[in-house]
């Protein structure tokens, strides 16, 4: 069951936008508050799949809620609702954060396009972040010897950091593992970790495999590629090997 909120100082339009998306689907679950105080409310007590916000209200207007909410569950959706005189404003929130924005009177297929596309990147969200956390677990350093915890201290120092690091050691010993934790207690864990296995790329392929090229710069490259480095960028690259 999908939960919804609908901020939005008039009565009539919450109506109007409560009945519409009720009845597109009865599994939604819609919930108001008829200005953005009892909005924030709301959204702090509450896990809201989406909230469509109204831009000009009472006491606190649509982008203070747009704000307050992004820092409380930066999560959520969030639709702004614009009046004719509020468009520019409605376009300005995007760069705030907001999915989108729709014109007021709501227009039917725009505002049910609008909620499912919404509800569906939550869904996204929230899987992603599942996936990132079970990924974490297959890489978790397990013990608690006076050498494991001096590694532990180590990556705990390095990781708060952007300095490059060589990890060596036998096969087997865990250069891999220690990686993924550098990454994941770092600033940079929100974006990608890619992994290079560089011995498994031939000599003549391995400039163009972490750097990239563009269409015709050799035989065979017929459209532009990019490289390892351009796809780790604001996250972090492990050459192995």
């Amino acid at each position: 069951m999908s939960k919804i909120l609908i901020v939005e100082d008039e009565a009539a339009i919450r109506r109007v936008l409560k009945k519409i998306i009720s009845e597109e689907n009865d599994t939604y679950q819609v919930e108001e508050a008829e200005d953005g105080l009892e909005g924030i409310e709301l959204i702090k007590n509450n896990d809201y799949d989406l909230v469509l916000c109204d831009i000009k209200m009472p006491k606190m207007d649509g982008v203070e809620v747009l704000e307050k909410a992004k820092k409380i569950k930066p999560e959520t959706p969030i639709v702004m609702i614009s009046g004719h005189g509020d468009l520019d404003t409605a376009v300005n929130t995007m760069r705030l954060g907001a999915f989108d924005y729709i014109s007021k009177p709501p227009d039917l297929n725009r505002l049910l396009n609008t909620v499912r596309n919404a509800l569906d990147r939550k869904v996204l969200v929230v899987e992603n972040k599942r996936l990132k956390k079970k990924v974490s677990k297959n890489y978790e350093m397990i013990g608690e010897s006076e050498s494991i915890s001096h590694i532990k201290d180590i990556i705990e120092k390095v990781a708060a950091t952007d300095a490059r690091v060589l990890i060596t050691g036998p096969n087997g010993t865990g250069k891999e593992l220690v990686a993924h934790w550098l990454h994941e207690k770092s600033e940079r864990a929100k974006a990608q970790m890619i992994e290079v296995n560089c011995a498994a790329i031939p000599s003549e392929l391995i400039e163009s495999e972490l750097f990239g090229h563009v269409k015709g710069s050799f035989t065979g490259a017929n459209k532009d590629r990019a490289g390892k480095f351009e796809a780790a960028n604001g996250g972090t690259i492990f050459l192995d090997e």
